[in-house]
């Protein structure tokens, strides 16, 4: 039996290089950077230079980059130190981000009593930023706009450039779940005024467990974590030095390949979509998923012609086939809840219909592809059989 992996924006294989870098670093760096012995300081060099070639690809300050355990403690360590420090009243987002934002902002709002406002989504999902200039303009309360790059679970993309350019000229801080974007796409926050972003390295061939947040300079954010000062005193804990320089490798990696394996990747979304809808026409996509100027071109969610039963049985018996994909985001893969995203763009009959997201990197094949297509469409008729 083949083993296929199209769950890749739930996490990535590990890239060799990135491996071979964390292990030697484990054999052979051992000290802890807090000290000030040889030992130490040589881990404390290793990490400045990760900070400061992290920084690069994102032409960012080394002082601007922070080590995190990865995407959720960054977004939770920003938007708390938001409210409780910064005294943001008011919280601007939509319905549709990770629960990383969404749970950490409700929570913020029962604790501070903050205002939350939900920007309308366009037919596709995608937040409107006209609804979102609207919104700046209608109190004069502190305020901070969280909306992620690309949607975790049908891969739309917003304009950042554009919502980052209508926060600043609205003197709102701008912050973005950016997830699914850091290590895929080019970014350059002098060109792009966000104020913070996250990132994690097992969504771009590294390790799980470690992350970094973006900060702007003199942002004024506090610590989440406290007892020491790791992390010029705003995350205290022994940095994992091991962890940190996977990272490095992983997004210089990914940055020194981006336009090679973008191509690549691309066009196996593309001869995905136009096999599929060959095999079975039937099928839907939902979101902008398979429009490449309004998505990202690592995922497409599809929703399939069955009964609503049908999600769970269609992904078990993928699995048996060695076929890895998923329903949506991986932190709730084990609840059998609607997705949140979709809830908020389908109509409770599409809803009703299994959607599955695939999600493809450079390690995967053509012929992946049309082992996993044929699959479909075997268990298509297997399953409209039964439905006569």
């Amino acid at each position: 039996m083949q083993k296929i992996y199209l769950d890749n924006a739930a996490s990535t294989r590990i890239d060799a290089r990135v491996l071979e870098r964390m292990t030697e670093v484990l054999s052979e760096l051992y000290g802890n950077p807090s000290s000030t012995h040889s030992f130490g300081r040589s881990s404390k060099t290793i990490i400045e230079q990760a900070r400061k070639n992290i920084a690069g690809c994102i032409n960012a300050l080394p002082s601007e980059i922070f080590f995190t355990s990865g995407g959720t403690e960054a977004d939770n360590m920003i938007l708390r130190s938001a409210v409780r420090d910064l005294k943001v009243e008011t919280i601007i987002t939509s319905k549709t981000e990770h629960h990383a934002v969404l749970h950490t902002i409700q929570q913020l709002e029962r604790e501070y009593d903050i205002t939350v406002k939900y920007i309308s989504l366009d037919n596709t999902g995608t937040p409107d930023i006209q609804d979102l200039e609207k919104k700046l303009a209608e109190n004069n309360t502190k305020k901070l706009v969280s909306l992620m790059h690309i949607n975790n679970e049908t891969g739309n993309i917003i304009d950042i450039d554009a919502f980052a350019a209508v926060c600043k000229s609205q003197e709102a801080l701008f912050h973005s779940d950016t997830v699914q974007s850091v290590g895929h796409f080019e970014w350059d926050v002098q060109k792009t005024k966000v104020d913070f972003i996250v990132a994690s390295a097992h969504k771009f061939h590294g390790p799980k467990g470690t992350g970094f947040a973006y900060i702007r300079k003199d942002s004024g954010l506090k610590p989440l974590i406290f007892g020491g000062e790791q992390e010029k005193g705003l995350r205290a804990g022994t940095e994992p030095l091991h962890n940190i320089v996977a990272l490095e490798e992983a997004l210089l990696v990914a940055s020194g390949n981006l336009e090679r394996d973008r191509k690549y990747v691309e066009e196996l979304k593309s001869y995905f979509i136009k096999n599929l809808k060959q095999a079975i026409p039937s099928v839907k996509f939902n979101g902008a998923c398979d429009d490449f100027f309004k998505s990202t071109y690592t995922m497409v969610n599809v929703r399939f012609p069955l009964a609503e039963d049908k999600t769970t049985m269609l992904l078990f018996q993928l699995d048996m086939k060695g076929i890895a994909c998923s329903r949506g985001s991986a932190c709730q893969s084990g609840s059998y809840t609607v997705s949140h995203v979709l809830a908020e763009l389908l109509s409770p009959e599409e809803l009703r219909k299994p959607s599955i997201r695939f999600s493809f990197s450079k390690y995967n094949t053509k012929e992946e592809l049309d082992y996993t297509v044929n699959a479909l469409k075997e268990l298509m008729k297997v399953e409209s059989h039964f439905q006569k």
